[in-house]
């Protein structure tokens, strides 16, 4: 389904008239059931990243030179990935093809793509009914090339759930390959910290990267390979934020939501529990934040059918009010998973439910169909206009390698960075910038020329004192003449309150990659706020001016209160004025 599908209506053409005369009905392209195939898909669209192809048999020299100028096309629209829909008209009628000519088609899709130095997989056939005597099918081919400048495309997904709900334990299998014993042996390798691999719990944020090769393969920790090994082999990579799911560390899970920008979000549920403890609250956060999620029930070897079939009605149902208008998408077939995959970006409301287990590894291996094919949120277009603008690097964390000097971690908002870059980096305590050089860039731990907007990388800053750095600082280029603020407006809406919520009152503020204290100046046209109102609140920081922008997403807690929002306004210093 193309990228504009969701909102495009199936045209009827005069073609579209079925055995019997008359016209066929046409459904919605946003709500696939996976079971009963229609006879149509919403007609082609110019962009995006998915080609209808009638056949494609022994074209002319001419005509073969169209055909991959066209592939090359289309993959650029997906960043490095195509779909091809071979027996399908351009109007979207799924005429379907014998055989022999099915076969010819994929020949020459062969040849095109080994022109363009592409790699082709054949994700799904299925059969059209006809009134001819031999069957037709249709083929889906996934066609993916690496894009020459960047080794890999990445996508980044957030992992979510309650405490002991097996997201470590998942992340171990996928990654390293082999299965759980069933006692937590799975999760020992993705562990940080000594109080960590003592309760089995995560309190830090970990990255765990899976790879996909450009055949569709998994290339993962088996085999002893090194991270390096992994990015030079995978053209894709898929990095998983392992988050906390313990309520204590909410806040961190908050800073990997708002600060590593995933493109997705992974909600772990145990069959055997279902939804209790922070998982409402985590569904939550991602939906206030945007991020799509799919939902991934464990633990299905623990549990009859019957408790399996509980957790997912409950998780229908919570998925289906009126605050979530989700429609949940159940996987059980590579099929259904190749749909999921297709819709999952495409309309904001599809969320796939798999279930699965990590001890009898069931049906993991329509989760890896899915990741495979899941394509980036952005298409090249916006990543290039944000390439245009000036450098900007959020700064999440930092460390002290011996013989490296300070390295920073982090994300690339906007514009591009090379190493010998000079740049700036604040706003200190007093609301200062200074300057430093990009010595050099890794990215997933292998060495990196050039780092795009978008792209998650840590940098070496060399002897640079690590002592004025803190996470939420960001690293500009030095013409940009970035804003900082003390006092800022945003318009919020409070989601859980005990008591009122009124001027003097102090909350953590996540906007970004900046958390910090910050106290209520003044709230307009009211006195006090409750539970569900909406207001415009001037905040003020308590300890030092950060750098916002306008329009960015806002969440803020004190203990049980929550609430989200945006920023509207900044009131920013000027390079000289210093907070006194």
């Amino acid at each position: 389904v193309g990228s504009g599908a969701s909102n495009s209506t199936v045209v009827t053409s005069k073609k579209a008239f079925t055995k019997n005369g008359k016209k066929s009905k046409s459904r919605s392209a946003r709500f696939p059931k996976p079971s009963n195939n229609p006879p149509y898909l919403p007609p082609e669209v110019e962009e995006g990243n998915i080609e209808y192809k009638l056949k494609l048999v022994n074209p002319t020299q001419y005509r073969f030179e169209h055909l991959a100028t066209q592939m090359k096309w289309r993959l650029q629209e997906g960043r490095g990935e195509a779909v091809y829909q071979i027996g399908v008209e351009d109007n979207g009628l799924l005429v379907g093809l014998t055989e022999a000519e099915m076969r010819a088609s994929l020949r020459t899709l062969h040849r095109m793509a080994e022109k363009v130095g592409a790699d082709i997989t054949v994700l799904r056939e299925r059969e059209v009914d006809y009134d001819s005597e031999e069957p037709r099918k249709i083929t889906e081919v996934l066609v993916r090339k690496v894009p020459d400048d960047q080794q890999f495309l990445d996508l980044r997904v957030a992992v979510l759930g309650n405490v002991d709900s097996g997201k470590s334990t998942l992340l171990g299998v996928l990654t390293q390959g082999e299965l759980d014993n069933g006692r937590g042996r799975a999760r020992l390798n993705l562990f940080r910290h000594l109080h960590e691999i003592q309760t089995g719990r995560t309190s830090s944020i970990s990255f765990e990267i899976l790879g996909f090769n450009s055949k569709g393969e998994v290339v993962n920790y088996s085999d002893s390979r090194t991270a390096e090994e992994i990015c030079e082999s995978a053209s894709k990579m898929i990095t998983f934020i392992d988050l906390a799911g313990h309520h204590k560390y909410l806040k961190t899970t908050i800073f990997g939501l708002t600060s590593y920008c995933p493109d997705f979000a992974m909600l772990v549920v145990s069959a055997n529990t279902g939804i209790v403890g922070t998982t409402r609250e985590h569904l939550g956060l991602a939906m206030a934040l945007k991020v799509p999620i799919f939902i991934m029930v464990s633990k299905v070897d623990l549990c009859t059918k019957a408790t399996v079939e509980r957790t997912m009605r409950q998780l229908e149902r919570i998925l289906k009010q009126p605050g979530c208008n989700k429609v949940p998408l159940v996987v059980a077939s590579t099929d259904d998973a190749v749909t999921a995959a297709q819709q999952f970006t495409q309309s904001p409301s599809v969320t796939p439910i798999f279930t699965f287990s990590s001890v009898s590894g069931e049906n993991l291996e329509l989760l890896k169909v899915f990741l495979n094919i899941l394509p980036p949120l952005s298409n090249s277009k916006e990543q290039e206009e944000l390439m245009q603008q000036l450098t900007e690097f959020q700064v999440d964390e930092i460390y002290t390698v011996p013989d490296v000097g300070t390295v920073v971690g982090g994300t690339l908002y906007s514009g591009i960075c090379r190493e010998g870059d000079p740049l700036v980096v604040g706003p200190t305590d007093d609301g200062l910038f200074r300057e430093l050089t990009v010595c050099s860039i890794q990215r997933n731990r292998s060495a990196c020329r050039v780092l795009r907007a978008g792209q998650a990388a840590t940098l070496a800053l060399g002897e640079f004192d690590r002592s004025l750095l803190r996470k939420g600082m960001v690293m500009v280029s030095p013409e940009m003449n970035p804003t900082i603020c003390w006092l800022f407006e945003a318009e919020i809406v409070l989601l859980f309150h005990a008591k009122t919520f009124h001027k003097g009152f102090q909350v953590t503020v996540h906007v970004g990659n900046v958390r910090q204290t910050a106290t209520v100046e003044a709230l307009q046209g009211k006195e006090e706020l409750r539970t569900g109102e909406k207001a415009v609140v001037r905040f003020k920081f308590i300890k030092h001016p950060e750098y916002l922008k306008v329009g960015a997403k806002l969440l803020f807690r004190h203990g049980v209160t929550k609430g989200i929002g945006q920023v509207t306004k900044l009131q920013p210093l000027s390079q000289y004025e210093h907070h006194t």
